[in-house]
């Protein structure tokens, strides 16, 4: 949610800024602003895309060699011009862009108005502003200074940048909670929500931590925790190429992306498993063998598809390495009191490594002694130095706000976690451990024939493109898959879908099923074939339009589903890896079709980076 992004240097800022800001559009947004040392601190800002805004400064002098950008998704105050960022202070003489919520704002509002500070926006951010000029005037202190102490004053959530008339060679950006990262570069320094935007100028970063300020001057970096203790900055190099972040010749970043998966699939077991060798390891997993073998039980902490991929961990780890599983949606397990131990193990799940109500569940789940491992796909990320240990994904980035190759990834790492715990607790046999390795270093090539598939799902699209309501029916392994389809085709279509397990059916939706209703039904081959074979009979005996996914070969669902998707067989442990592309496909050209937003949909953020 929302987007940061900042230069200075030798360079013209303004291209560097609007560019950066294109490139974090995929976090989603409804205004954009832009603020530049150009004689003067000048702020132009408008409510739409980033295009509108680069129209609108196009007849301006935006000349400078330091400035800051900003794309908001609404918290306080709707979507205008005047709620967008950046924010002047009451002076004018500072300005600042901020990503996060500031909880403690009302009150900090009412004291600021009654020494005289006005406000020209309903935002927290604008609080936050003059909370720094109101501090810098009173205390006769820098700048820095000032933002360090406000740093001490403020409640919540926040990565900010600040732009000061009276230094127009500084730059200030302080977090806690909320993602911000320092490129450098030669004789020039980038700021940014995440790496997306600096990949094209520098491969140095540095990962601001949380209460952490820094101070960028006259060609210099100084970092300071909000105790104003100095830090020695580490660098890290970039392992994004600049390719990556492009559509490569694709419509759009989430055709590409599904279309990238035999890749990030095989990238996340690479190293990690080789069949022919036998060769089964996961670092963070090694240095936490024993906690793992001997857990009580494991809790899994995740939201949207990462909670997803959490459900089919939930059938992998009990199945294969026999220790109880909980999946938890992080925004409900941080607020109750929850029972944790130290034998706990909690496996905290994100795409981005940002989500906000997962890094606030680990840490609930931390404080009560449990070990945390993480599972994200961005280097750097809050959960990645949260936790005890984890997992790299290895997916590449990920630009489409809905996820598909995140998701794949995800439960790839999660199936060679459960098969490397369960071979060391004696509860996987070697013969099927063997079968099971062999069989997911075919996945990469059967997920590449299921996306053949791609024209015929074309075809079926047209079809239920004007559909208002889906139904996606799976059991076992498949019912998370059917979540996971209702919920691509809901993000970015905008029909209403719901998942069900199969045998739900009966408890309730079947009374919505009628011949306007398309039934989406996983269908695989497995231990519970012949059940899911009575729910599709129960659909068509009542009008229902079935689309079935099924196991290549299979006769019995074909003559009775209205439509049907053949998809590679595979062992039902790792059917969730086939069967979702599918539906990532029908969900992606339903929207397409209907003249959706594919990459960002309305209301909706990549990285949900606030409550």
């Amino acid at each position: 949610m929302c987007g940061i992004v900042a230069y200075v240097g030798h360079r013209e800022a303004s291209p560097i800024i609007i560019k950066g800001l294109k490139r974090l559009e995929y976090r989603g947004y409804d205004s954009a602003g832009i603020a530049l040392m150009n004689g003067k601190l000048n702020i132009y800002k408008k409510k739409g895309k980033v295009a509108e805004l680069e129209a609108f400064i196009a007849t301006q002098d935006t000349h400078s060699s330091i400035g800051m950008g900003h794309t908001r998704w609404a918290t306080h105050g709707e979507p205008n011009d005047e709620n967008a960022h950046p924010h002047y202070s009451t002076s004018g003489n500072i300005a600042i862009i901020h990503n996060g919520i500031i909880e403690n704002y009302a009150s900090l509002k009412k004291l600021l108005m009654e020494k005289g500070h006005t406000f020209k926006s309903e935002t927290d951010s604008e609080v936050f502003i003059n909370l720094i000029e109101d501090i810098r005037t009173n205390n006769n202190c820098t700048l820095p200074e000032a933002v360090r102490l406000a740093m001490h004053e403020v409640v919540g959530a926040y990565a900010i940048v600040v732009l000061s008339q009276d230094s127009p060679n500084q730059l200030i950006a302080a977090r806690k909670g909320s993602p911000l990262v320092v490129g450098i570069g030669e004789g020039e320094y980038f700021l940014a929500s995440d790496a997306t935007p600096i990949i094209e100028y520098t491969n140095e970063v540095v990962y601001l931590n949380d209460f952490e300020l820094a101070i960028i001057n006259n060609g210099q970096l100084d970092i300071r925790t909000k105790e104003d203790v100095q830090q020695t900055p580490y660098v890290q190099k970039l392992e994004m190429e600049l390719e990556s972040i492009e559509k490569g010749g694709y419509e759009h970043f989430m055709l590409k992306e599904i279309f990238e998966q035999p890749r990030s699939i095989l990238d996340s077991m690479r190293g990690r498993m080789i069949a022919e060798s036998d060769h089964l390891m996961m670092a963070g997993i090694r240095e936490f063998e024993n906690k793992f073998v001997n857990a009580n039980r494991i809790i899994i902490v995740a939201c949207g598809t990462s909670w997803h991929a959490g459900l089919v961990a939930e059938y992998l780890i009990e199945d294969l390495a026999r220790i109880p599983v909980e999946v938890e949606y992080a925004s409900e397990f941080r607020y109750r009191n929850p029972i944790l131990n130290e034998r706990d193990i909690v496996i905290a799940i994100s795409q981005s490594g940002e989500t906000a109500d997962t890094l606030a569940a680990l840490e609930l789940a931390k404080s009560k002694g449990a070990t945390i491992f993480g599972i994200c796909n961005v280097v750097g990320s809050s959960i990645a130095r949260a936790t005890d240990a984890g997992a790299y994904t290895h997916a590449g980035p990920e630009i489409g706000v809905a996820s598909t190759k995140a998701f794949t990834a995800q439960v790839t790492v999660l199936t060679l976690i459960a098969m490397i715990i369960g071979s060391k607790r004696g509860t996987l046999e070697t013969t099927k451990l063997r079968e099971l390795m062999v069989e997911l270093e075919t996945i990469p090539s059967k997920v590449e024939e299921a996306l053949q598939l791609n024209e015929q799902i074309v075809q079926i699209s047209e079809q239920y493109k004007d559909a208002t309501n889906f139904l996606y029916l799976g059991r076992g392994y498949n019912f998370p898959v059917a979540l996971e389809g209702a919920l691509k085709l809901k993000e970015i279509s905008y029909i209403h879908a719901e998942g069900y397990p199969a045998a739900e059916m009966k408890h309730g939706p079947i009374a919505l099923i009628d011949e306007q209703m398309p039934v989406v039904v996983i269908a695989t081959k497995d231990s519970s074939y012949e059940k899911i074979v009575s729910n599709v009979q129960e659909v068509k005996a009542r009008k229902g339009k079935v689309i079935a996914v099924v196991t290549e070969g299979d006769t019995t669902i074909p003559a009775m589903a209205d439509h049907v998707i053949e998809i590679p067989e595979t062992s039902e442990h790792l059917m969730p890896l086939l069967s979702v592309i599918p539906l990532q496909l029908l969900s992606y050209h339903i929207a397409v079709m209907r003249g959706c937003n594919v990459d960002q949909p309305r209301n909706l953020a990549k990285s949900v980076t606030v409550e």
